[in-house]
């Protein structure tokens, strides 16, 4: 049985980020400059990246010390292919 992680946390700085993301509309909408907008889209974007990570960092810290914890091989190895997966994801979006 998968083991559900509680993210709520990481709401306030989710609603912050869409806040942001509606300020870049108006940014766009009122035809601000372009390098003004481009700032803040890496800024909200960076936001998304701590969310995650944090995110990331909380399900090795539980999920994944979890399975270690356990006796399981098998569990074991399918935490380490999954993380490895998400790096190599993570890695092909940059």
């Amino acid at each position: 049985m998968k083991q559900k992680t509680a993210h709520q946390e990481q709401l306030p700085a989710l609603r912050r980020i869409e806040g942001q993301v509606k300020g870049i509309q108006r940014m766009i909408e009122n035809k601000q400059y372009c390098i003004d907008i481009i700032i803040q889209l890496h800024a909200a974007i960076n936001a998304l990246y701590r969310v995650s990570d944090r995110i990331f960092a909380k399900h090795i810290a539980g999920c994944v010390q979890d399975a270690f914890n356990k006796r399981d091989k098998a569990e074991k190895n399918k935490k380490i292919k999954e993380i490895i997966g998400v790096i190599n994801m993570l890695h092909k979006l940059d």
